[in-house]
């Protein structure tokens, strides 16, 4: 469903603030269980057991204020490859795993969400990165670019 991918784009491309303030579904400054499992919700996870939730709750070393949040955010991502960690962001775009995405959808995506691109960088994006005669993206090639500067050889 598109309304969830986006959703789960918004996530994963926002800076961590404005994650937090997704998260918060009942903006508190606090994310608690119930934030958590509304959120799931809306991204189409709709039978998420209590217990997933408490052990999510239970990583923080208390109540999960905007701090805490950061913290988190950090410790998962220290030692993680930059670049695995972008290829599982579109991972999320990609439920089938293809390793592509639409172009029409990732175009309105970075149009249109957190730090929109303007036209002429997506003029620059389809130049460097054209989409196959189907309209679809090779996201793991424009990942390997971002973190190695250069094309992966086929």
């Amino acid at each position: 469903d598109g309304d969830k991918e986006r959703k789960r784009y918004r996530l994963l491309k926002c800076p961590p603030g404005n994650a937090f303030t997704i998260i918060d579904q009942n903006r508190d400054g606090i994310i608690s269980k119930d934030d958590l499992r509304d959120v799931l919700a809306s991204l189409g996870q709709l039978n998420v057991k209590n217990e997933e939730l408490e052990a999510m709750i239970k990583e923080a070393s208390g109540p999960i204020n905007f701090t805490v949040f950061l913290n988190m955010f950090g410790e998962k991502l220290k030692g993680a490859d930059p670049e695995d960690v972008i290829v599982s962001a579109f991972k999320v775009l990609d439920p089938e795993g293809t390793g592509t995405i639409k172009k029409a959808f990732l175009e309105e995506l970075l149009t249109t969400q957190c730090d929109r691109f303007s036209a002429e960088e997506m003029k620059n994006l389809w130049a460097a990165f054209p989409p196959d005669v189907a309209g679809n993206v090779d996201y793991k090639n424009i990942c390997y670019v971002i973190t190695h500067g250069e094309s992966k050889e086929e």
